[in-house]
């Protein structure tokens, strides 16, 4: 058996779709062809907040667990410098925006928190892109299971699961959700009825009714 990364990947596009979504609402709301009522601003602030905690736990797992697995397992076929350099930028950029977004409920102006939500989708996109492309072949080829799995219980024990669950649904292809169904049985389908309507309530408040 080798690592089942699905999860990451799903995490992984979640955090680059949410950001990138987040920023392009916030330069429409920055150029005035958004606006935002009281609710909707705290809504949007809360997302954002949640989202930088979720993104912090995501790499603060990953310097912590992941990288000494690696490390152990690989050895000299993995320079994890560059990647950990980045998770370095992306913490203090993530307080700036948490710091905007409080600022964007009650002042309702998004100027300084749209250019960092851009800032912060740009750096993901490039980070994550290196780190699948450097990484997974490696831990597919060298880490043991049961230490990726170690990995993933430290990520889902510290997550938010009324915020990170419906984000696996929503990024999740089909056939990928399919397959967490399969393994996960159906606590997954309990939990995720549980959690769905208020992720859909919350996401129609910051982004509006789908197209």
């Amino acid at each position: 058996m080798t690592p089942d990364l699905l999860g990451f990947t799903i995490a992984h596009r979640a955090m680059r779709g949410d950001a990138r979504r987040l920023a392009d609402l916030a330069t429409e709301l920055a150029a005035g062809r958004q606006s935002a009522g009281a609710a909707r601003a705290t809504a949007i602030s809360e997302d954002v907040a949640t989202l930088c905690k979720s993104i912090h736990h995501h790499h603060t797992i990953e310097d912590r667990l992941l990288w000494p697995v690696i490390e152990r397992s690989a050895g000299a076929e993995v320079d994890l410098r560059d990647l950990s350099d980045d998770h370095s930028e992306l913490d203090p950029l993530l307080d700036e925006i948490t710091t905007h977004a409080a600022r964007f409920a009650s002042a309702r102006d998004a100027a300084a928190l749209a250019p960092a939500l851009t800032r912060l989708a740009d750096m993901l996109d490039e980070h994550i892109e290196e780190e699948e492309r450097l990484l997974f072949p490696i831990i597919t080829k060298y880490v043991p299971v049961a230490d990726w799995e170690r990995v993933e219980n430290a990520v889902r024990k510290g997550g938010n699961m009324r915020f990170d669950l419906p984000r696996i649904e929503h990024y999740a292809r089909p056939d990928e959700l399919a397959r967490l169904h399969r393994a996960a049985g159906p606590v997954l389908a309990l939990l995720l009825a549980l959690v769905r309507p208020g992720y859909r309530r919350r996401r129609r408040l910051v982004f509006g009714p789908p197209a």
